[in-house]
């Protein structure tokens, strides 16, 4: 009775989070207040219901969450579960820890969600029931001004989802060479001034290096129009998250792990917010693999690993306004044949 209670109070501050920081913005005005002490959760999971409908959660099934972030997902997902399934969430920011569900059937994973065929060996999993993928960055991670993901602050050039070790933006920056920069921002970003853009930093740093967002975007920032300076720099520091985390090869082989651990009928949920990592999981859905080639055997085209269930959805009007970073999402369903 007492475990029900939690997972409705929790559900609830889920469901009208919109709501109370729209209030909090309102007492802060009216204060003249820059913050309000508020236990506002850090992230606010997209399309809470439709994904987790789609993972189709069954009696002593066997669950993993790829993206544990502010636990919203994992919550809807354990609300639905009875007591004998579980479910494994992964996480590599050391942040996310705070947000750990106190639940018998859940187990966190501080990882790369590229390990998930390691740890489920680890934990005796041969087969899963479902594979739930956010693949949106939090917004604890985009409005922490340290943490150097956006360029609406200035911050050190870090963008590590895990802290502990690897490149950081800065390093990139800095140490690859102009050809190498304008492939990552041309692949990653899609920025068509690609070139042009690696040159203006490769001359910028013989002069001093470049090490916070703030002095990044004073290096670019005339090669964009006014007009599409914001969106043409979320693309530059898009493209360097993903070099820093080498967010495709990780997301590559999850993918292909999932494929292999879901048992027939287990199903595969992922939501995209760019069409790098859309056109992977796509490929993936329609022809097995990432690259997309479809492949043949001697009675002629292999049919893929997963049949589709329902079309490619969007959030709805009423949550793409409550919720902006919802507008580019893309909810991808796949049963495993």
């Amino acid at each position: 009775m007492q475990a029900d209670i939690v997972m409705y109070v929790e559900n609830f501050w889920i469901n009208n989070l919109w709501q109370m920081v729209k209030i909090r913005e309102e007492l802060c005005n009216f204060a003249h207040m820059d913050t309000l002490d508020t236990n506002i959760p850090y992230h606010i999971p997209v399309m809470l219901h439709e994904t987790v409908d789609g993972l189709n959660v069954a009696p002593g099934g066997v669950y993993a969450d790829m993206t544990f972030g502010g636990g919203g997902h994992s919550r809807e997902i354990l609300r639905r579960m009875d007591e004998s399934a579980r479910l494994y969430s992964f996480d590599q920011d050391a942040d996310a820890e705070r947000n750990i569900v106190d639940d018998d059937r859940f187990t966190f994973v501080r990882s790369n969600f590229r390990y998930l065929r390691n740890w489920m060996r680890y934990h005796d999993v041969e087969q899963l029931d479902g594979v739930l993928a956010d693949l949106g960055v939090s917004s604890h991670q985009f409005d922490e001004g340290e943490l150097g993901f956006s360029f609406r602050f200035d911050a050190k050039l870090d963008m590590r989802m895990n802290r502990r070790d690897g490149l950081t933006a800065a390093d990139i920056v800095n140490t690859y060479d102009e050809e190498r920069l304008a492939e990552i921002f041309y692949l990653y970003g899609e920025l068509l001034n690609s070139r042009k853009l690696a040159s203006v930093i490769v001359k910028a740093r013989a002069q001093a290096p470049i090490e916070t967002t703030g002095q990044l975007y004073e290096t670019v920032k005339r090669l964009f129009g006014r007009d599409r300076e914001k969106k043409e720099m979320a693309k530059l520091f898009q493209a360097l998250r993903i070099e820093v985390n080498e967010e495709m090869e990780a997301l590559k082989e999850m993918l292909q792990s999932a494929t292999e651990l879901l048992r027939p009928g287990g199903r595969l949920v992922v939501l995209t917010y760019h069409s790098l990592e859309d056109r992977l999981v796509k490929n993936l859905m329609k022809t097995g693999n990432v690259e997309g080639k479809v492949e043949q055997d001697i009675y002629g085209t292999k049919p893929s690993p997963y049949r589709m269930v329902g079309k490619v959805a969007v959030a709805s009007r009423e949550e793409q306004e409550e919720n902006p970073r919802s507008r580019s999402a893309k909810l991808r369903i796949g049963e495993k044949r």
